[in-house]
């Protein structure tokens, strides 16, 4: 959990991509006079029309440009914080300057790959992220390595053989509770992104139409509203390039978000326990970090999918719900929203989430009146494992077309 569960700022997919820019810069020791870049499909999907924070500017070029001239490599996935105008402005001017060139890196099994060569002086350095939005697997610098490493994705599926929902279910409600507390920084880092939405405009303003006159009319001043709307305000503050950190999750800030607000905000509005508060936010990011190395990090799967899982399993718990009624809830979200697409990172993202989160009290509400999904009913199995194990076939398999369909769609749009 610990090596999962990370602070970002920014989009992960155009964040590893300036962190990578960084690396590779740095290994080069000078101003870059070119760089090219070459990314896997989903890293260009998921970071064609994000915002970048601190800048205005959405996209990849700057994203690269701030990487390679601030470096700071060493602060991960936040190391664009703090941006001044100046860096912003230079930024801006080299990007105008044509000397980014970004291209799609073909014929590789990765879904998450990241390579950047950085050009100048006469000499070329070159860095790889794979596998992992900060795991960089290769280093080199005038054709002489620096680093290299196998990528962690063949880790993730070892440990994930031993891993049994069971476990992670007796984990999350049985464990010493000082080894659990330090998931009360993820709740508290994405409150106060979700706050910050209260200042301005952000994407598409979801939370605050769902908590305005119009919108408290038709879905009511109640908990539901309230759980659905602090997860959204933080995803449309985070997706619009605001200069505000979230806690992710496997790689993603939006999953992080999902995992942790509605659970955080039920049990705010319950006046849970601290104990009973950690307990279900460890279940939720747990169950959602499970659930992701099956799928792995980046799919043709929408990410609220799996994260709203999580949550819904979180909420389950805070309801009073035991370990059957927690797996019903899984079922019961795995039936329902299994499919959704994801078609990059973007303000519509909140949308999606806010989709989630509603489904995530549906199938907790259900699973406590022991209404659960059954075998006879599509891709669910009386086994919890098998379930979640036909959803990563989905979203792996089942999918793939799916995935080209949506980059051909999105690199073809006038």
């Amino acid at each position: 959990m610990q090596r999962e569960i990370i602070p970002a700022l920014g989009c992960t997919e155009p964040i590893a991509v300036s962190l990578c820019a960084a690396k590779a810069a740095e290994t080069l020791g000078c101003v870059p006079e070119r760089i090219d870049v070459f990314l896997s499909a989903n890293i260009i999907k998921n970071a064609m029309g994000v915002g970048i924070p601190g800048t205005g500017m959405n996209g990849l070029p700057i994203s690269v440009a701030l990487g390679a001239l601030r470096g700071k490599s060493e602060n991960g996935l936040e190391l664009l914080k703090d941006l001044t105008p100046e860096e912003v402005e230079r930024g801006k001017r080299y990007t105008e300057e044509k000397r980014i060139h970004i291209k799609l890196k073909e014929h590789i099994p990765d879904k998450l790959y990241v390579e950047v060569h950085c050009m100048g002086g006469g000499d070329i350095a070159k860095a790889i992220i794979r596998g992992s939005h900060t795991s960089f697997t290769h280093i080199e610098r005038n054709g002489q390595i620096v680093f290299e490493r196998e990528t962690e994705l063949s880790d993730d599926l070892d440990h994930n053989k031993q891993l049994t929902f069971k476990k992670i279910y007796e984990y999350a409600v049985e464990s010493p509770l000082e080894e659990l507390r330090f998931i009360l920084d993820a709740a508290e880092m994405n409150k106060k992104a979700a706050e910050e939405s209260r200042g301005g405009n952000f994407g598409h303003n979801v939370s605050k139409n769902l908590l305005g006159e119009k919108g408290l009319l038709l879905f009511g001043d109640n908990l539901h509203t309230h759980m659905v709307a602090s997860t959204a305000a933080a995803c449309d503050v985070r997706m619009a390039g605001a200069p505000v950190a979230v806690m992710s999750n496997s790689g993603s800030g939006n999953q992080g978000i999902a995992a942790t607000m509605p659970v955080l905000t039920y049990a705010e509005q319950m006046e849970s326990t601290e104990e009973q508060l950690i307990r279900s936010l460890i279940l939720s990011n747990l169950t959602m970090i499970y659930i992701k190395q099956h799928i792995g990090r980046l799919s043709a799967l929408c990410g609220c999918v799996v994260a709203s899982t999580g949550a819904s399993c979180g909420i389950t718990w805070l309801m009073g719900g035991n370990y059957d009624q927690v797996t019903y809830a899984t079922k019961n979200m795995i039936a329902n929203i299994t499919g959704m697409i994801c078609d990059g990172a973007k303000p519509s993202c909140a949308l999606k989430i806010a989709s989630g989160v509603s489904t995530a009290t549906l199938s907790a509400l259900m699973a406590m009146e022991n209404e659960v999904v059954t075998s006879l009913e599509g891709i669910v199995d009386d086994d919890v494992d098998q379930t979640i194990r036909n959803l990563a076939l989905i979203g792996n398999k089942g999918m793939r077309e799916t995935d080209r369909i949506v980059m051909d769609i999105l690199t073809h749009k006038a």
